[in-house]
């Protein structure tokens, strides 16, 4: 089990929501901890309480019951902080008694770098020792918990930490679809309508198995109209599509929206690739006309063998980075953009080897442009990939660079919307998207 340490750092005594008299049976007195060895397992008593309580749990009571129950393994002090829409900053969640605490930036600081990592981090204060925890849906970054212990962990107290904070991210996540509560929080000024559209549809920016990890990010944020992405893994077969849609703001959104849902209905419906880009073109000329379109990649690997099969719908072509280099695959012919096709679209074909990565994107990428007219280009784009991977980077804090990447080569002036979705195949750092592992 890996934990990182740091610095001490300077955070008062905790008192608000400190449990002086939480059950410690089998507490070991010299380091204040209570012992998962015990006749009574404070572990399974902290999930137990958390289960029971969560049936009928408020999503605004979620920290303080969260706290209560972390105060059953030894935890003084526990603060729950959610990731920002833009993937800048952890913003903490308040309750009644729980600690103030402000805004922390992802960059920069101990709570940061257990987020980018992925990993647990530590550092000693004056009354006890302080863990950053990352809170994780699968593999999909949510944000952080800050506990407080009387010592530094044990690697079975540290175990026994990273299942209860398993069930916190996974409480935090379900609480998320029947409430605003976390949405708000994690909004540090007002989405447009149809970012707040976009966001809606999108699924969740990171998924993996052993085998397979997609991790999609988008800019901007805040105001995203016509870019999206999606993905699904059914058995052996990973579904991905990326498109751009005609336009800005809300038409942009809503053309987007329509094509998206028909792609859904298209793949549960389990139609092949070339039906499905008719039925998402039939959906678009059909319910949008006139002028409406969309570019889009829609492919479909066999993560069993590695055959990568692809529709180019007037999209920038995939790319695929082997290594440390960049392989273009074999030439697709693009069809004519989603809405406007006039029949069935030809489906492409390669196979991957492992350890292969796959990019599909937008142009925004490619052609954000620095003040000095510089477009990223695809090379510049391999590049940062290549050595996020030779830094050993999980594949999220990886698109989450890229994306703050494109911005400042744009000194921050995003001229179109920018969206990419990397699908990582058999590459043997899917481990790297999970605390606890080198």
């Amino acid at each position: 089990m890996r934990v990182r340490s740091g610095p001490p750092d300077g955070h008062p005594r905790p008192t608000p929501n400190q449990r002086a008299d939480a059950p410690d049976p089998g507490g070991i007195a010299s380091r204040g901890m209570p012992s998962r060895a015990a006749e009574t397992d404070p572990l399974a008593d902290a999930l137990r309480s958390l289960l029971h309580a969560c049936h009928l749990l408020a999503p605004d009571d979620l920290p303080v019951v969260v706290a209560d129950c972390a105060a059953r393994i030894g935890v003084r002090e526990t603060v729950l902080y959610l990731a920002d829409y833009e993937q800048v900053t952890l913003v903490p969640v308040p309750g009644t008694g729980v600690p103030e605490r402000q805004e922390l930036s992802i960059e920069g600081t101990l709570a940061g770098r257990a987020f980018r990592r992925v990993e647990v981090v530590g550092s000693a204060v004056q009354h006890g020792h302080r863990l950053w925890v990352p809170l994780l849906d699968g593999v999909e970054r949510l944000g952080l918990a800050e506990l407080l212990l009387p010592a530094e962990p044990t690697a079975e107290e540290l175990d026994a930490l990273l299942v209860f904070a398993t069930l916190v991210a996974e409480l935090v996540v379900v609480r998320d679809a029947y409430t605003d509560v976390f949405a708000r929080l994690r909004r540090r000024k007002t989405l447009s309508l149809a970012a707040e559209m976009q966001w809606q549809l999108l699924p969740p920016l990171t998924f993996g198995t052993d085998r397979v990890v997609i991790t999609g990010g988008l800019e901007p944020a805040y105001d995203i109209g016509g870019d999206s992405f999606d993905y699904a893994v059914n058995g052996s077969t990973a579904d991905l599509m990326v498109i751009d849609s005609v336009g800005h703001g809300l038409p942009a959104a809503v053309l987007a929206s329509v094509a998206i849902s028909a792609y859904r209905h298209a793949r549960r419906n389990r139609l092949d690739l070339p039906d499905t880009a008719a039925e998402v073109d039939a959906a678009i000329a059909g319910q949008l006309g006139g002028s409406r379109f969309a570019t889009a990649v829609l492919a479909r690997l066999d993560i069993d063998t590695g055959r990568l099969r692809w529709i180019n719908a007037g999209h920038p072509a995939p790319l695929i980075l082997r290594g440390s280099s960049l392989v273009q695959p074999p030439h697709c012919p693009p069809a004519r953009p989603l809405g406007l096709q006039d029949g069935k679209p030809e489906c492409c074909e390669t196979r991957l080897e492992p350890g292969d990565r796959l990019l599909l994107y937008t142009d925004g990428i490619t052609e954000a442009r620095s003040p000095a007219g510089e477009f990223f280009g695809e090379q510049r784009l391999a590049d940062f990939i290549s050595a996020a991977v030779s830094a050993g980077e999980p594949a999220p804090e990886m698109v989450r660079r890229l994306m703050r990447h494109v911005l400042t080569h744009q000194a921050d002036q995003l001229q179109d919307d920018a969206s990419i979705v990397v699908l990582e195949w058999l590459t043997g750092g899917e481990r790297r998207t999970l605390p606890g592992s080198d």
